[in-house]
Protein backbone atom coordinates (compact mmCIF):
# COMPACT_ATOMS: atom_id res chain seq x y z
CA UNK A 1 0.00 0.00 0.00
CA UNK A 2 1.20 3.47 -0.52
CA UNK A 3 -0.51 6.21 0.45
CA UNK A 4 0.79 9.81 -0.85
CA UNK A 5 0.05 12.79 1.06
CA UNK A 6 -0.94 11.69 4.37
CA UNK A 7 -4.08 13.25 5.92
CA UNK A 8 -3.94 15.87 8.12
CA UNK A 9 -7.45 15.62 9.55
CA UNK A 10 -8.81 12.64 11.19
CA UNK A 11 -11.84 12.31 8.94
CA UNK A 12 -9.03 12.19 6.47
CA UNK A 13 -7.81 9.40 7.97
CA UNK A 14 -10.69 7.47 8.77
CA UNK A 15 -11.40 7.68 5.12
CA UNK A 16 -8.36 6.68 4.37
CA UNK A 17 -8.31 3.32 6.83
CA UNK A 18 -11.95 2.75 5.76
CA UNK A 19 -11.06 2.73 1.68
CA UNK A 20 -7.83 0.20 2.64
CA UNK A 21 -10.68 -2.07 4.40
CA UNK A 22 -12.70 -2.18 1.34
CA UNK A 23 -9.82 -3.02 -1.01
CA UNK A 24 -8.39 -5.77 1.39
CA UNK A 25 -10.31 -6.36 4.04
CA UNK A 26 -8.35 -6.30 6.56
CA UNK A 27 -5.55 -3.17 8.31
CA UNK A 28 -2.07 -3.44 10.29
CA UNK A 29 -1.70 -1.17 12.85
CA UNK A 30 2.20 -0.84 12.57
CA UNK A 31 1.82 -0.53 8.81
CA UNK A 32 -1.47 2.46 8.98
CA UNK A 33 0.70 4.07 11.73
CA UNK A 34 3.84 4.12 9.31
CA UNK A 35 2.12 5.02 5.67
CA UNK A 36 -0.34 7.42 7.44
CA UNK A 37 2.41 8.84 9.85
CA UNK A 38 0.95 9.07 13.16
CA UNK A 39 1.72 7.37 16.50
CA UNK A 40 0.29 3.53 16.78
CA UNK A 41 -1.58 4.92 19.51
CA UNK A 42 -3.62 7.36 17.04
CA UNK A 43 -4.24 4.30 14.73
CA UNK A 44 -5.82 2.14 17.69
CA UNK A 45 -7.71 5.21 18.40
CA UNK A 46 -9.46 5.04 14.99
CA UNK A 47 -9.91 1.80 14.83
CA UNK A 48 -11.81 1.94 18.18
CA UNK A 49 -13.68 4.92 16.83
CA UNK A 50 -14.13 3.18 13.25
CA UNK A 51 -15.50 -0.29 15.40
CA UNK A 52 -17.68 1.84 17.40
CA UNK A 53 -19.44 3.33 14.28
CA UNK A 54 -19.72 -0.68 12.70
CA UNK A 55 -17.36 -0.20 10.18
CA UNK A 56 -14.95 -3.04 11.53
CA UNK A 57 -14.02 -5.57 14.04
CA UNK A 58 -10.86 -4.74 16.00
CA UNK A 59 -8.76 -7.72 15.71
CA UNK A 60 -5.06 -8.84 17.46
CA UNK A 61 -2.41 -5.68 15.71
CA UNK A 62 -5.33 -4.43 13.76
CA UNK A 63 -8.50 -5.02 12.36
CA UNK A 64 -11.34 -6.36 9.72
CA UNK A 65 -14.00 -5.07 7.54
CA UNK A 66 -17.49 -5.48 8.07
CA UNK A 67 -19.82 -5.24 5.58
CA UNK A 68 -21.58 -1.82 6.21
CA UNK A 69 -24.63 -2.76 4.01
CA UNK A 70 -25.84 -5.49 6.70
CA UNK A 71 -25.77 -2.79 9.53
CA UNK A 72 -28.52 -1.41 11.24
CA UNK A 73 -29.52 1.69 10.75
CA UNK A 74 -27.88 3.55 13.61
CA UNK A 75 -24.30 1.31 12.32
CA UNK A 76 -24.82 2.78 8.49
CA UNK A 77 -25.48 6.38 10.32
CA UNK A 78 -22.12 6.48 11.86
CA UNK A 79 -20.14 5.15 9.36
CA UNK A 80 -18.55 8.42 7.37
CA UNK A 81 -21.08 10.78 9.41
CA UNK A 82 -19.13 13.95 8.56
CA UNK A 83 -19.17 12.88 4.64
CA UNK A 84 -22.79 12.30 4.38
CA UNK A 85 -23.61 15.55 5.97
CA UNK A 86 -21.54 17.15 3.55
CA UNK A 87 -23.71 15.31 0.37
CA UNK A 88 -26.85 15.94 1.68
CA UNK A 89 -26.07 19.57 2.24
CA UNK A 90 -24.51 20.11 -1.51
CA UNK A 91 -28.14 17.68 -2.39
CA UNK A 92 -30.05 19.86 -0.49
CA UNK A 93 -28.63 23.10 -2.54
CA UNK A 94 -30.21 21.81 -6.18
CA UNK A 95 -33.85 21.88 -4.72
CA UNK A 96 -35.42 24.93 -5.88
CA UNK A 97 -38.78 26.40 -3.73
CA UNK A 98 -42.23 25.32 -5.20
CA UNK A 99 -40.29 22.18 -6.13
CA UNK A 100 -41.72 18.57 -4.87
CA UNK A 101 -38.60 15.53 -3.87
CA UNK A 102 -38.93 11.64 -2.86
CA UNK A 103 -37.01 11.00 -0.64
CA UNK A 104 -35.60 7.26 0.18
CA UNK A 105 -35.03 5.94 3.56
CA UNK A 106 -31.13 6.34 4.39
CA UNK A 107 -28.48 8.03 6.34
CA UNK A 108 -27.56 10.51 3.70
CA UNK A 109 -30.99 11.35 2.27
CA UNK A 110 -31.72 11.99 6.11
CA UNK A 111 -29.14 14.63 5.96
CA UNK A 112 -30.18 16.16 2.83
CA UNK A 113 -33.86 15.99 4.55
CA UNK A 114 -32.28 17.89 7.56
CA UNK A 115 -30.12 20.81 5.11
CA UNK A 116 -33.49 21.70 3.17
CA UNK A 117 -34.63 25.40 3.55
CA UNK A 118 -36.18 26.05 0.12
CA UNK A 119 -39.89 26.82 0.79
CA UNK A 120 -42.58 26.10 -0.15
CA UNK A 121 -41.83 22.48 -0.66
CA UNK A 122 -43.64 18.89 -1.19
CA UNK A 123 -41.79 15.82 0.11
CA UNK A 124 -42.53 12.48 -0.58
CA UNK A 125 -41.31 10.02 1.58
CA UNK A 126 -41.38 6.60 2.63
CA UNK A 127 -39.62 7.18 5.86
CA UNK A 128 -40.56 8.45 9.44
CA UNK A 129 -37.24 9.68 10.40
CA UNK A 130 -37.72 12.11 7.34
CA UNK A 131 -41.02 12.74 7.93
CA UNK A 132 -40.26 13.78 11.49
CA UNK A 133 -37.44 16.39 10.06
CA UNK A 134 -40.87 18.18 8.48
CA UNK A 135 -44.29 17.37 10.83
CA UNK A 136 -44.32 20.53 12.03
CA UNK A 137 -43.50 22.63 9.45
CA UNK A 138 -46.49 24.32 7.56
CA UNK A 139 -44.82 25.33 4.44
CA UNK A 140 -44.27 21.55 3.67
CA UNK A 141 -46.61 19.68 1.86
CA UNK A 142 -45.79 16.12 3.24
CA UNK A 143 -46.84 13.05 1.87
CA UNK A 144 -45.39 9.57 3.97
CA UNK A 145 -45.64 5.97 1.84
CA UNK A 146 -47.46 3.29 3.65
CA UNK A 147 -46.36 -0.51 3.45
CA UNK A 148 -44.23 -2.91 5.07
CA UNK A 149 -42.22 -1.68 7.93
CA UNK A 150 -38.72 -2.36 8.00
CA UNK A 151 -37.12 -1.99 11.27
CA UNK A 152 -33.64 -2.71 10.21
CA UNK A 153 -34.19 0.45 7.10
CA UNK A 154 -36.24 2.10 9.22
CA UNK A 155 -38.39 2.12 5.91
CA UNK A 156 -41.85 1.28 4.41
CA UNK A 157 -41.77 -1.38 1.64
CA UNK A 158 -43.42 -3.59 -0.48
CA UNK A 159 -46.20 -3.18 -3.02
CA UNK A 160 -48.82 -1.54 -1.29
CA UNK A 161 -45.76 1.29 -0.70
CA UNK A 162 -45.07 1.26 -4.43
CA UNK A 163 -48.58 1.55 -5.79
CA UNK A 164 -49.01 4.70 -3.27
CA UNK A 165 -46.10 5.84 -5.11
CA UNK A 166 -47.39 5.51 -8.76
CA UNK A 167 -50.36 8.52 -7.62
CA UNK A 168 -47.43 11.10 -7.52
CA UNK A 169 -45.24 13.13 -9.75
CA UNK A 170 -42.09 14.63 -8.44
CA UNK A 171 -39.47 16.98 -9.64
CA UNK A 172 -36.46 15.15 -8.18
CA UNK A 173 -36.59 12.06 -6.98
CA UNK A 174 -33.29 10.92 -4.45
CA UNK A 175 -33.46 6.76 -3.96
CA UNK A 176 -30.75 5.51 -1.75
CA UNK A 177 -28.05 3.26 -3.44
CA UNK A 178 -25.99 0.90 -1.79
CA UNK A 179 -23.52 0.79 -4.38
CA UNK A 180 -22.47 2.77 -7.66
CA UNK A 181 -20.58 1.61 -10.68
CA UNK A 182 -19.68 2.39 -13.95
CA UNK A 183 -21.14 -0.38 -15.44
CA UNK A 184 -23.47 -1.79 -12.99
CA UNK A 185 -25.03 1.42 -12.66
CA UNK A 186 -26.83 2.18 -9.03
CA UNK A 187 -27.86 -1.49 -6.99
CA UNK A 188 -29.26 -1.83 -3.98
CA UNK A 189 -29.16 -5.38 -1.72
CA UNK A 190 -32.89 -6.06 -1.01
CA UNK A 191 -35.62 -6.56 -4.01
CA UNK A 192 -38.43 -4.87 -2.44
CA UNK A 193 -35.95 -2.34 -1.78
CA UNK A 194 -34.66 -1.96 -5.26
CA UNK A 195 -38.19 -1.99 -6.44
CA UNK A 196 -39.27 1.12 -4.76
CA UNK A 197 -36.24 2.76 -5.57
CA UNK A 198 -37.53 1.81 -9.45
CA UNK A 199 -40.42 3.29 -8.62
CA UNK A 200 -39.41 6.45 -7.25
CA UNK A 201 -37.64 6.90 -10.15
CA UNK A 202 -40.23 6.91 -12.52
CA UNK A 203 -42.28 9.34 -10.60
CA UNK A 204 -39.64 12.09 -11.09
CA UNK A 205 -38.81 14.26 -13.55
CA UNK A 206 -35.18 13.71 -12.54
CA UNK A 207 -33.04 11.33 -10.47
CA UNK A 208 -30.16 12.54 -7.74
CA UNK A 209 -27.81 9.59 -6.22
CA UNK A 210 -26.26 10.40 -3.55
CA UNK A 211 -23.13 7.97 -2.53
CA UNK A 212 -20.26 8.46 -0.67
CA UNK A 213 -16.45 6.71 -2.20
CA UNK A 214 -17.64 3.80 -0.10
CA UNK A 215 -20.02 3.09 -2.24
CA UNK A 216 -18.31 3.42 -5.94
CA UNK A 217 -17.12 0.75 -7.42
CA UNK A 218 -19.43 -2.24 -5.63
CA UNK A 219 -22.23 -4.03 -6.98
CA UNK A 220 -25.26 -5.04 -4.85
CA UNK A 221 -27.31 -8.06 -5.71
CA UNK A 222 -30.57 -6.10 -7.31
CA UNK A 223 -30.82 -3.52 -10.14
CA UNK A 224 -32.01 -0.40 -9.58
CA UNK A 225 -31.34 2.27 -12.45
CA UNK A 226 -28.83 2.91 -15.61
CA UNK A 227 -26.64 5.72 -15.25
CA UNK A 228 -28.95 7.36 -18.40
CA UNK A 229 -31.65 7.25 -15.84
CA UNK A 230 -29.49 9.35 -13.78
CA UNK A 231 -29.27 13.32 -13.67
CA UNK A 232 -26.93 14.28 -10.85
CA UNK A 233 -24.53 12.38 -8.97
CA UNK A 234 -23.51 14.02 -5.58
CA UNK A 235 -20.07 12.19 -4.27
CA UNK A 236 -17.21 13.35 -2.35
CA UNK A 237 -14.40 12.30 -4.60
CA UNK A 238 -14.53 13.01 -8.68
CA UNK A 239 -15.30 10.77 -11.12
CA UNK A 240 -14.40 11.79 -14.88
CA UNK A 241 -15.35 8.43 -16.34
CA UNK A 242 -19.00 8.94 -14.99
CA UNK A 243 -18.81 12.44 -16.17
CA UNK A 244 -18.10 11.28 -19.63
CA UNK A 245 -21.09 9.62 -20.26
CA UNK A 246 -23.20 12.71 -19.56
CA UNK A 247 -24.29 12.44 -15.49
CA UNK A 248 -23.88 15.83 -13.53
CA UNK A 249 -21.17 15.00 -11.10
CA UNK A 250 -20.99 17.24 -8.14
CA UNK A 251 -18.07 16.62 -5.87
CA UNK A 252 -19.27 17.88 -1.98
CA UNK A 253 -15.96 19.34 -0.11
CA UNK A 254 -15.68 17.35 3.30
Amino acid sequence: MIITNPPRFTHERHARIVDWLNAHGRVEVLELARLLEVSEHTIRRDLDVLQDAGVLQRTHGGAVAIDTRRLGFGGRAAVLADVKSSLGHLGAELIEAGQSVVLDAGSTTLEMARALTVRPLTVITNSLDIAAVFDRDPLVQLVVLGGVWQPDARAFWGHATCQMLAHHRADWAVPGACAVALDAGATASEEPDAMLKQAMIRAARRTLVLADHSKVGGVAPYHVADWPQVHTLVTDRPWPELEARGVVVKVAET
